[in-house]
């Protein structure tokens, strides 16, 4: 990193302008993406949301991402309490645990270990009495990874509906609406079957507007949405259920519960709260940071589109900021595959080659965008980086980046290019962070 320097006349301050060059703007990049990761980290924020010790036993259920380090972090700040208990995680986001049973079971589309994680969610709350406490870790994913039929269904049943949402473009809360209601554990159907318990429920949001019934389909909170929801939903995205989905969402017997009560929710971890902590790493390393919300949704590529001009009039017109600064967003887009053949990719990926595509080469400008959980979407990679010369270099390997956007195969160009970012799975789901650094 190069920096001129002005002293300004009968002051002793210095002025110090940043020179950008592409290493260091990756670096920086980099930066922010781990810094919203950290501050979801279930270690360092569940301990100080947790209610008061019970009289009576504590039971422990949980689904999500990062329901196992969640367990994990109960256990730590509990120490002389006698959990018991099981949550579902992902395969591959398991953490040791002494007292709390950790089950793995598939993400986005269930398997029989998601219906046995689910059943076994449901026995641990039978039986309680008004002095138990039931504490439910939830986190994304956990719709995926909890799944029991409703009465009369079976898991194909659920895997086809799961199969035909993903790829449909259907938004996380018109997705989780119909799935809690082919469902005998979400909408709120857990915490009825704890009653007269308490529960209390400690959740770490990747939903668009933090709403507590729609994270992992909130099995713990009242659910306002109906039968008819669900039903208008098939019916908009075209999707052909089963005659066992058709005929138990046409007799609509068992509706979700409406109210709770002795039920608490809270968040320990959003993606604003990550957002904020990104644009205070973004201060301290000279960049002017622009939120443009937590809770962005569309298709993905529209979406780039949109942040492209944001940032070219950065650049250009020091509007609606003066660079350097970097725009910020999060929230969760869709990719509709359509008719088309799909290639590789997720939502991030695509955003950020359609992003490319907007922007065309133009200088000063550098982007980063990733899921926060470590995966984009089915990918094996979080997301990956754009810069200046992505599509110079992308034409330079002999790539097409417009068709390979057609295609939806966004993860083959950033791949091949050097870009992608891989973390691993990092026990936590804040949703995605989207930065776009213009020097």
């Amino acid at each position: 990193m190069a920096a001129q320097r002005w002293r300004v006349p009968g002051r002793f301050a210095i002025l110090v302008r940043m020179v950008w060059d592409d290493a260091r703007a990756r670096a920086v990049l980099r930066t922010l993406f781990d810094a919203a990761v950290a501050a979801a980290e279930p270690r360092q924020v569940l301990a100080s949301h947790l209610p008061p010790k019970p009289k009576g036993r504590c039971i422990v259920v949980g689904c999500g991402k990062s329901a196992a380090v969640m367990a994990a972090a109960l256990e730590e700040a509990w120490p002389d309490v006698p959990l018991q208990g099981t949550v579902v995680t992902r395969y591959g986001h398991a953490v040791p645990t002494r007292r709390i049973e950790v089950i793995e079971a598939s993400h986005p589309v269930p398997d029989t270990n998601s219906e046995r994680g689910a059943r076994r969610l449901l026995e641990r709350v039978q039986g309680l009495g008004e002095d138990d406490l039931v504490l439910a870790l939830i986190s994304g994913g956990g719709s995926a990874l909890c799944a029991a039929p409703a009465p009369g269904l079976a898991l194909a049943d659920k895997q086809s509906i799961n199969r035909a949402l993903l790829a449909s473009g259907a938004n996380i809360a018109e997705m989780n609406c119909l799935r809690k209601h082919l469902s005998a554990i979400k909408g709120g159907r857990l915490a009825a079957a704890a009653r007269p318990a308490r529960v209390v429920t400690l959740a770490i949001s990747d939903v668009p507007g933090d709403d507590p019934a729609v994270i992992a389909s909130g099995p713990t909170v009242p659910d306002p949405t109906t039968f008819a929801d669900a039903r208008s939903i098939v019916a908009r995205y075209g999707i052909t259920p089963s005659d066992a989905v058709a005929a138990w969402l046409q007799q609509a017997s068992d509706e979700t519960p409406k109210a709770l009560p002795n039920t608490e929710f809270h968040l320990i971890a959003t993606p604003m709260m990550s957002l904020t902590r990104v644009a205070q790493v973004a201060r301290e390393q000279g960049l002017i940071p622009v939120v443009l919300g937590d809770a962005l949704e569309g298709e993905s590529r529209e979406v780039a589109i949109v942040h492209a001009g944001i940032a070219r009039s950065t650049r250009s017109h020091g509007q609606p900021v003066a660079p350097p600064a970097v725009i910020l967003s999060g929230g969760e887009t869709t990719v509709t595959l359509g008719g088309a053949t799909a290639g590789r990719g997720g939502r991030n990926t695509e955003f950020l080659l359609s992003l490319a595509v907007a922007l065309g080469g133009a200088a000063g400008i550098w982007a980063i965008a990733g899921d926060t959980d470590g995966l984009d979407g089915m990918d094996d990679i979080a997301g990956a980086i754009v810069a200046p010369d992505s599509l110079a270099r992308a034409r330079a390997q002999g790539l097409d980046p417009r068709a390979l956007l057609a295609t939806h195969d966004s993860h083959t160009l950033f791949d091949t290019l050097g870009d992608a970012i891989r973390t691993g799975p990092t026990l936590t789901n804040v949703n995605d962070v989207r930065a776009i650094l213009i020097a």
